[in-house]
């Protein structure tokens, strides 16, 4: 089967939530969060928890436990086996704060309403 494709949602100004976040990673929990996006890229809709979990309104959760906590990396499918990987974060308590769940959601909204526009589906 085919793999699905990965992309990071970039802000209006330029900025990739997703890249900025893995480079502040220490180079260990780096590659093992990528070896996961991997995974997810392989499997995409077909991962399952522990690695993957739907979380509200089609948005997911890519989970990646490192040295430094458990590492978050809020995703949402899109057209043609196309996976948004929109912001991340490390989650310090037991559940997912509200403000990056809504920031996630922000971001997918600003992605498909400028993607459409880019298509000339709007």
């Amino acid at each position: 089967m085919e793999n699905f494709i990965l992309e990071t949602y970039e802000t209006k100004s330029g900025r990739k939530p997703v890249e900025e976040y893995l480079a502040t990673l220490k180079m260990k929990d780096c590659a093992k969060v990528k070896d996961k996006l991997i995974m997810l890229e392989e499997r995409g809709n077909s991962l399952r928890e522990p690695l993957s979990k739907h979380l509200d309104d089609g948005i997911f959760e890519l989970r990646v436990k490192t040295s430094s906590g458990a590492t978050r990396i809020f995703y949402f499918f899109y057209l043609e086996r196309r996976i948004i990987l929109l912001n991340a974060f490390t989650k310090k308590s037991q559940k997912t704060p509200r403000s990056e769940l809504s920031k996630a959601k922000l971001f997918r909204t600003d992605f498909i309403l400028r993607k459409g526009n880019e298509d000339g589906d709007f």
